[in-house]
């Protein structure tokens, strides 16, 4: 009976977490089938045409990443997740930002204070020499823009947009 009852428990807090990790592998295999260079683990920079990202990437996220379009406040799937994980470029799988550097900016945009890595994002002056764009270091995809109203320890505050990030949450 004893047996019984470890083995029903093992089942029911393990099999949940089991579909969910499940779920995750089976979301980026179907990214890696629809888009080739996505990819979390190949950080080698790619250079693709805006028409062979055309053919890859559904509409908004081709308007945000290679039109560098902005998403509406308030609107994106990620501005309000509070779910501990990884965010990743949603048109190449390249390392972008840890949840535990996200935070609250009251923009409607989700927010970080720092990139993963030195080598996750690039930032440029935007044309019109007032705002800082941020892109994917791998894909040079637009992902938003960084301003100097951040909180410690940077004083930095990334704002993205949301339909450019993937998101996998900590197993």
């Amino acid at each position: 009976m004893k047996l019984k009852s470890i083995l029903i428990c093992t089942v029911v807090f393990l099999l949940p977490a089991y579909l969910l990790f499940a779920q995750v592998d089976k979301e980026l295999a179907q990214k890696q089938k629809k888009n080739p260079y996505y990819s979390h683990t190949d950080n080698k920079p790619l250079n693709l045409s805006n028409e062979q990202w055309k053919k890859l990437l559904p509409t908004g996220v081709y308007q945000i990443a290679r039109e560098a379009g902005t998403e509406r406040s308030y609107t994106g799937e990620y501005w309000n997740n509070h779910k501990d994980g990884t965010y990743y470029c949603a048109c190449c799988g390249h390392l972008l930002f840890y949840s535990n550097t996200k935070f609250e900016s009251g923009t409607g945009w989700p927010s970080f204070y720092k990139p993963a890595t030195t080598s996750s994002v690039k930032e440029k002056t935007d044309p019109d020499g007032e705002r800082t764009e941020v892109e994917c270091a791998r894909c040079g995809g637009h992902l938003g823009h960084v301003f100097n109203d951040g909180p410690r320890p940077t004083g930095l505050r990334y704002c993205m947009n949301s339909a450019v990030l993937d998101f996998v949450p900590t197993k």
